[in-house]
């Protein structure tokens, strides 16, 4: 089993945080303090998803904010409104099969993208953890998705 590396070209602000996250064992870094440029200050829970890379085979961690539906965790790949989608969610589109941390809590889990009314549902449950999203879908083309990561095992 290879180790899980952080994930290449992630902004400067992610990787610090993805280090404390790492460091602490998930202690510190579940809850994000963070002030979207025009709005307030919030604090936003924050998991670890673990990747197989599509072409490499290696493993990849990104931080990602995210909600619950049940057992399951909501991860969304806005990619910040860019017109493609962001690597991760590439990666598990070729593997399904993730690992996650939340906290100090780690679980495997099968990721899978959210469609229909599910997906209406869904989002607008992302839209009260992350405000900000309803803003990157107007900058996009592509509609963003809304993945739901099942815990498995």
């Amino acid at each position: 089993m290879t180790e899980a590396k952080l994930a290449p070209n992630l902004p400067g602000w992610m990787l610090e945080h993805t280090k404390l996250y790492l460091s602490s064992g998930g202690k510190e870094g579940h809850m994000y303090t963070v002030t979207p440029p025009g709005l307030r200050q919030m604090t936003v829970p924050s998991l670890l998803l673990t990747t197989t890379g599509r072409k490499s085979g290696e493993k990849f961690i990104f931080p990602l904010f995210y909600g619950t539906t049940g057992d399951s965790y909501i991860v969304v790949a806005s990619k910040g409104g860019a017109p493609e989608h962001p690597g991760w969610y590439r990666n598990l589109l070729a593997n399904p099969d993730v690992e996650v941390q939340v906290g100090t809590k780690k679980i495997k889990a099968r990721a899978r993208t959210v469609t229909g009314e599910e997906r209406v549902r869904l989002w607008e449950k992302a839209l009260e953890f992350w405000p900000p999203y309803a803003d990157y879908a107007k900058k996009t083309d592509r509609e963003i998705p809304v993945v739901v990561l099942d815990p498995v095992g």
